[in-house]
């Protein structure tokens, strides 16, 4: 599960959102609001021709007076068919667009986030709201907002067309819809926490999916299938209750509503008898209230929807208010490229302390490569250093700047961290590779596949530069992911770059040509290796050992291994009898 999810965004910073969207579209939002108007005033003309018909046979008039106001009711219902229409295809349009930019913010301020806000608030939760809540917004924006503005101009419409016949109906009319008033404020009390909820635990599901997917071949190494299982049932549980929670809402407003229906036409016929209103006069009015409880209804149901959709929008809204930097360093630029680590300590939100002061100045230009045994914080450091997470004490800076308090796109210029965790977008190579850079060049492409080794098996693709990879293209192997995400790197060109065991996946004789012709590319830059391959320490400029969250051993190959140590000895284990 999450251990501290994204930010919501309350009632009023939804609002400002809302008629921000509004007013990037308000030419057609206004044309569809015109529209709607005219619909809900063309449908009147129906029940009070009607009543006119009535009277009008009361009178004693012949079929031709009625006939000329059967035609008057069909000439306006066919107007109202055309505008409700237009009203809706313009309603439509609007909202697909105005979901095309929600999409494209939401895009946005998820790239800026910093890792560590998604790590610690969990993929699940950024991947609910990617998906189910920006598609509830889509919903909301294409479908229900047109048709709740709809109904609404047509309620507003009828009602005042039963005061315009008799005020006293109209009192009566509205004080009949009194108890669907307190039925709707009982539900909208309760409905948006019960939905703010429901989405949260719906992350918790997503959560628990894709976390046993990612890592579904540790859970059948360490046989954790039976507490995985335990962990999805519990959040599937969680998620019930909190959907059945939102269905006995339901429940209740609609049966309140459905009832009160009747009680508006019930009581203007009533009242219409006592007080001997004329019979075409509540005719009218009765057809009218009778009418108006088909917009309510459609209004009242979308406002349940739209409690749901509120809540995903707050969610999706709720982006914007994640922290994008981990610590006050401003968004100074650095003074040089010069790396210091002074009295670090770092501790995980669920585990002991990784790090335990951690001295370390890492010079420009210098190929510094960190090794150790598994455990000894060797990760850890790199995440620090890359600027991924901010230290629980001490100072990581560049050129005298925190690194963590830097701006994401200033962060991205100095430090690059490439991990064994690579991804291959669907698209072509050239697509995948223009990421880091869009400017470059198809030889700026061949380039860097050159640099590190991949140039052979592009070349080799009926496409070449233009073939498509990922779903329904060309599959990619692991170390085929892992040399294109190098060759980003290379784009890139950061005076920074950390490589945090990133050529795992490549067999030794690829791995060890694409290190080197990364730092023949990199001459000059900074280069930080975590390595569990000592041949990159040994090509390293200086070698700094770690060992249980501790910097024990700093110094070249040669001095390490001639001061029989640590490192001496697992240069020993990994090479044999070779001292050099």
């Amino acid at each position: 599960m999450t251990t501290s999810q994204l930010p919501v965004a309350g009632r009023a910073d939804v609002r400002r959102a809302v008629l921000r969207l509004v007013r990037a579209d308000r030419g057609a939002f206004s044309a569809a609001l015109l529209l709607n108007a005219l619909a809900a005033g063309t449908g009147l003309a129906g029940p009070w021709l009607v009543g006119r018909i009535v009277d009008a046979v009361r009178a004693g008039r012949g079929v031709g007076a009625v006939d000329r106001l059967a035609l008057w009711i069909l000439l306006c219902s066919l107007a109202q068919l055309l505008f409700a229409r237009s009203a809706r295809y313009l309603g439509h349009r609007f909202g697909e667009r105005t979901l095309a930019r929600v999409r494209e913010e939401f895009v946005d301020r998820a790239l800026t986030l910093p890792a560590s806000v998604v790590e610690r608030a969990g993929t699940g939760d950024l991947t609910a709201r990617g998906t189910s809540d920006v598609t509830a917004v889509g919903t909301t924006l294409r479908d229900i907002g047109p048709e709740l503005l709809v109904c609404s101009v047509q309620a507003l419409f009828v009602m005042a067309a039963v005061f315009a016949l008799d005020p006293m109906l109209g009192a009566f009319g509205v004080l009949g819809l009194t108890p669907i008033w307190f039925a709707l404020r009982w539900y909208l009390r309760r409905a948006r926490d019960g939905y703010l909820a429901e989405g949260a635990t719906t992350s918790g599901v997503a959560e628990i999916v894709t976390a046993t997917v990612a890592g579904a071949r540790t859970v059948e190494a360490f046989r954790l299938q039976d507490r995985r299982i335990a962990a999805s049932r519990d959040a599937l549980e969680a998620n019930r209750k909190t959907r059945f929670y939102t269905l006995r809402l339901r429940t209740v407003f609609f049966p309140a509503v459905e009832v009160s229906y009747s009680v508006p036409v019930a009581g203007v016929l009533l009242i219409g008898g006592l007080l001997h209103v004329g019979v075409g006069v509540v005719v009218s009015a009765a057809l009218y209230l009778r009418q108006f409880t088909e917009p309510l209804d459609q209004i009242l149901m979308r406002v349940e929807q739209l409690q749901s959709s509120s809540a995903s929008f707050a969610r999706v809204e709720g982006l914007a208010q994640a922290p994008r930097t981990e610590a006050d360093g401003g968004s100074a630029a650095p003074a040089d490229d010069r790396i210091d680590v002074r009295g670090v300590r770092y501790a995980y939100e669920r585990g002991g302390e990784v790090l335990r002061g951690v001295d370390l100045t890492v010079r420009p230009g210098e190929r510094l490569a960190v090794v150790g045994p598994s455990g000894a914080g060797k990760t850890t450091l790199s995440r620090l250093l890359a600027g991924v997470d901010a230290p629980g004490a001490g100072t990581v800076t560049v050129g005298g700047v925190p690194i963590a308090g830097l701006e994401p796109e200033l962060l991205r210029r100095q430090v690059v961290l490439v991990t064994q965790e690579h991804h291959v977008f669907l698209g072509t190579v050239r697509d995948n590779l223009l990421i880091a850079e869009p400017t470059a060049s198809d030889a700026d492409l061949w380039t860097a596949l050159t640099a590190v080794g991949a140039d052979g098996w592009v070349r080799g693709l009926a496409g070449g530069l233009d073939t498509v990879l990922g779903a329904g293209g060309c599959a990619t192997d692991g170390s085929q992911a892992q040399q294109l995400a190098l060759a980003r790197v290379v784009l890139a060109d950061p005076h920074t770059l950390i490589l945090d065991e990133a050529t795992a996946l490549l067999d030794p004789a690829t791995a060890r040509h694409a290190e080197r012709a990364l730092a023949a590319v990199l001459e000059g830059r900074t280069v930080i290796a975590i390595a569990h391959r000592l041949h990159t320490a040994h090509d390293a400029d200086r070698v700094a050992v770690m060992e249980n969250g501790l910097l024990t051993e700093l110094g070249t190959h040669e001095e390490l291994v001639a001061a029989g140590g640590a490192y001496a000895a697992l240069w020993a284990t990994w090479h044999g009898d070779k001292t050099s």
